[in-house]
């Protein structure tokens, strides 16, 4: 098994074949997908063809690939998985941060655990410079995510989607978080003082 990284509750691992039920099921549970398709189903074959693709691409300037396997670390349950993957194959300057979680891990802080221990290693071994995320404007759930990871909103923008889905009309948006504001963030400051705020 190929750790990416381990947090107190979670491991990230590489994907293997055995994943393939457990992700396919993921993708089908309508819950989980509602802002990712409206929770349309997805066949075997589409998944084998078009999804299983991107999960065992390799991404050299990660060492490796660029979506991990969640599994519980006490228990090895599955639990989804988490996107760190960067937007040009050669450089790890920008990199866009995803999570798609079971519903067993929801409301427990999982994946802003697993968003935040991500973020600290692209930033402090990957030479990651910025961190980019996406959502629908009302996916109030995972910009909650972004925000407790330290990501900030930059932008509303409106594109054509293939899926039509409640709350689409209200468009998307972009999170971001640098470097330089990650070690603001994290740097401590003198008792009485108080840092400035930027998420960029």
């Amino acid at each position: 098994m190929s750790v990416f990284l381990e947090t107190s509750r979670l491991t990230l691992r590489a994907f293997t074949d055995a994943d393939v039920d457990h992700v396919l099921e993921l993708h089908n549970d309508p819950e989980v997908m509602h802002y990712i398709n409206g929770g349309s189903p997805t066949s075997r074959e589409t998944f084998l063809r078009e999804v299983l693709a991107r999960f065992v691409h390799d991404r050299p300037c990660v060492g490796g690939r660029a979506f991990w396997i969640a599994q519980e670390r006490d228990t090895g349950s599955f639990l989804g998985w988490f996107e760190f993957r960067p937007t040009a194959d050669d450089s790890c300057e920008t990199v866009e941060l995803g999570y798609r979680l079971n519903r067993a891990a929801w409301g427990r802080g999982l994946a802003t655990e697993g968003a935040r221990a991500l973020i600290r290693k692209g930033f402090t071994e990957l030479g990651v410079l910025r961190v980019t995320a996406y959502t629908m404007t009302v996916n109030v759930r995972s910009r909650r995510v972004m925000e407790k990871a330290g990501l900030r909103h930059v932008r509303t923008f409106f594109e054509e989607w293939p899926h039509k889905i409640d709350g689409s009309e209200h468009g998307d948006v972009e999170y971001w978080l640098t470097r330089d504001a990650w070690q603001r963030q994290n740097t401590p400051t003198a008792p009485g003082t108080r840092r400035p705020f930027t998420g960029l």
